[in-house]
């Protein structure tokens, strides 16, 4: 059962019972971690990901500090994949680190209310104003990150939601990325990444099937 104290103002959005709701603001009280591990649990995913599913359940119970990057093996993460179903395109950013195009997303930080994580990174790493973010989560990776300074190689377990956002908003990336840009999935800065082009054709369809009242409910 998903955490309702992350959505608490869904009176805002007129196609809540069709399962759009705004996100809670930074202000709200941090989830736990089994707000995080309902939330991985009620995320609607292909079969190819149910592995990793279980990989991340796993991985929660055998790790009580997963929400905190002082788990040193690895721990949570949120991103979203902020599409326009009108454009036929997603919204990606040039990660300064690893140098590819991808999701906005970054780390829990000990907030388990994981679709408020990918909305604040959203946020901070684009400068959109007010994306808003569907529900159930359609995506789970899990992903090595290289060993960097002091910290060693670990593991990013990201959940992930998907966002709507017009193509035409304002963009102001901020210093963590190269810029941001909104693409199609098989455009050619992707170079064939299919981490992100097929999971992004996927938001896309989520997105498009929303708007016609057929979005998942949980």
């Amino acid at each position: 059962m998903v955490n309702e104290a992350e959505y608490p103002n869904p009176a805002l959005s007129p196609m809540v019972g069709a399962g759009l709701v705004p996100v809670a603001g930074p202000g709200s009280q941090p989830g736990s971690l089994a707000d995080a591990v309902a939330l991985i649990g009620a995320a609607v995913l292909p079969e190819h990901r149910e592995p990793s599913r279980r990989r991340v359940l796993d991985f929660c119970r055998r790790h009580g500090d997963a929400l905190h990057r002082s788990c040193r093996p690895g721990h949570l993460t949120a991103s979203g994949f902020v599409v326009d179903p009108d454009a036929g395109t997603v919204l990606l950013i040039r990660h300064r680190k690893l140098g590819r195009w991808l999701q906005p997303g970054g780390h829990a930080d000990g907030d388990g209310l994981l679709g408020r994580v990918a909305y604040r990174e959203i946020v901070e790493e684009t400068g959109l104003d007010a994306p808003v973010v569907l529900r159930p989560a359609f995506d789970i990776d899990i992903h090595a990150i290289p060993a960097r300074g002091s910290d060693p190689e670990h593991l990013h377990l990201d959940l992930r939601f998907v966002a709507v956002a017009s193509s035409t908003a304002v963009l102001k990336p901020n210093h963590e990325t190269r810029g941001a840009r909104w693409l199609t999935p098989g455009d050619g800065l992707l170079n064939g990444d299919d981490d992100v082009a097929e999971p992004a054709r996927r938001a896309l369809a989520l997105a498009a099937e929303h708007r016609l009242g057929r979005f998942l409910e949980h």
